[in-house]
């Protein structure tokens, strides 16, 4: 296929909701990088009526809302096919993020026109560099699976989390990924939260990957995925000096819902009790005091103000004190998209 990949900055939607449904906090594995904090988002698994109670406090006929439905691995909740189909009905756009085990035959259970998108995770191109992140014999099962689900004619992706583990083997998930038949790919940074927050003694130093070095090889791997005919999809984290900064808390409606019934506006803030919201009682709440939603309107010179606040080593400084690059809201996005020459 002859592209030319198209770049953009997708900006934050006005009147655009999304919602991350976290069903339960329980895995089947134990990534080395996992973001649940259960002392922070609950043990529990979520009722199937509780979880459609809670969809319709997000519901709006009005707006465009995706719902990306996660865990821990949300294929093990037992009601996930009943979940979809009622989201759906709801007028949510439904996508599942699996580490790709998909329990429960999943694949049996729902149409591909119930689910919008199918999105499984790999942290490398091959079992030598995905398994020790992952666990074993994770690659093959999930590679297998994702092979299921694109010949039943499911929309696939597939997310790649970047650290100092995996970033040299970057630019060979392109073939792979035109080799299963994925229609995106989501490249991740790696965040500060839950297990790589506090990274164990077997780890080879720190997960974070410096300014330079996610600029020289991101951005080329993002552009060969979308020369294969890819849409990619990965995150902005540097602003470009003439370029203003936004805060997703500030102009967009993103809920990141846990099973304990916290609701956070943003994903750094999620091992941290400063949650804005909490659903009590079946309502949706706005609590008062010292939480997230009082720091988004802060304008410092490093951008992210709770990237400051809470990753402040992401951060370098001129020998002047000013910041070497403005790090940008981790919900804003760079994208490119495959065009016909």
């Amino acid at each position: 296929m002859d592209t030319q990949p198209l770049a953009r900055t997708v900006g934050f939607k006005t009147g655009e909701r999304n919602v991350f449904f976290h069903l339960l906090t329980a895995c089947n594995l134990s990534c080395r990088h996992c973001y649940i904090n259960p002392d922070q988002h609950g043990v529990q698994t979520l009722e199937l009526e509780t979880v459609l109670q809670w969809l319709r406090l997000f519901s709006d006929e009005q707006k465009q809302s995706n719902l990306i439905l996660l865990g821990g691995e949300p294929t093990m909740h037992p009601d996930l096919p009943q979940i979809i189909k009622a989201a759906k009905a709801m007028g949510f756009a439904v996508t599942v993020d699996t580490n790709g085990f998909l329990f429960h035959d999943l694949l049996d259970k729902v149409t591909p026109s119930e689910l919008d998108y199918l999105s499984f995770s790999l942290d490398g191109p091959e079992p030598a560099v995905n398994d020790p992140i992952r666990g074993a014999g994770v690659f093959a099962t999930c590679t297998a699976n994702i092979k299921k689900a694109v010949n039943r004619k499911f929309a696939t992706s597939l997310i790649y989390t970047v650290s100092s583990l995996n970033i040299d083997h970057l630019y060979r998930m392109p073939g792979l990924v035109e080799e299963l038949g994925i229609d995106r790919f989501f490249i991740q940074v790696i965040g500060l939260r839950g297990k790589s927050a506090t990274p164990s003694s077997g780890d080879e130093g720190s997960w974070q990957v410096d300014p330079q070095r996610w600029l020289d090889i991101v951005p080329g791997v993002a552009a060969d995925a979308a020369a294969k005919g890819i849409h990619v999809v990965y995150p902005k984290v540097y602003l470009e000096p003439e370029e203003t900064f936004e805060c997703a808390g500030m102009v967009a409606e993103n809920y990141f819902v846990f099973p304990n019934g916290r609701v956070y506006q943003c994903p750094l803030c999620e091992d941290h009790p400063i949650h804005s919201y909490e659903i009590k009682a079946g309502k949706l709440c706005h609590r008062s005091g010292l939480n997230e939603d009082r720091f988004f309107p802060l304008s410092i010179p490093e951008g992210c103000v709770m990237n400051k606040l809470l990753q402040p080593e992401n951060i370098s400084y001129q020998d002047d004190g000013k910041p070497e690059h403005r790090i940008s809201c981790c919900l804003l996005k760079q994208e490119m998209r495959p065009t016909k020459k």
